[in-house]
């Protein structure tokens, strides 16, 4: 399984208000339920396979174009580990682990 992290940024849009947005790209999310998500302040991370990770992040991408947005920047970084099964939740309890 992968883990990727993306931002999505909708530039030309009417006002400096990026909730709505959001709101739609978690709606997008929510309709791809073979992919574990958690959205953050700052932006997204998925879990899967990668082929679907980036067949979601693309639905995801757009969203923005679809509700007026006139450009899009979306940035995306990948842990693909292959010599062990990774998922957030064993990052996160390794380094819990490691603070103890």
């Amino acid at each position: 399984m992968a883990i990727a992290e993306f931002t999505i940024i909708p530039i030309g849009t009417a006002t400096t208000s990026l909730s709505g947005y959001v709101a739609d790209l978690h709606k997008e999310l929510e309709k791809h339920t073979d992919i574990i998500f958690e959205m953050t302040p700052m932006g997204t991370i998925l879990e899967g396979p990668l082929d679907r990770i980036l067949e979601v992040i693309r639905a995801v991408h757009e969203v923005p174009f679809k509700n007026g947005a006139e450009r899009v920047s979306t940035s995306i970084k990948i842990d693909d580990r292959r010599d062990k099964a990774a998922s957030m939740t064993q990052k996160m309890q390794s380094v819990a682990e490691k603070l103890k």
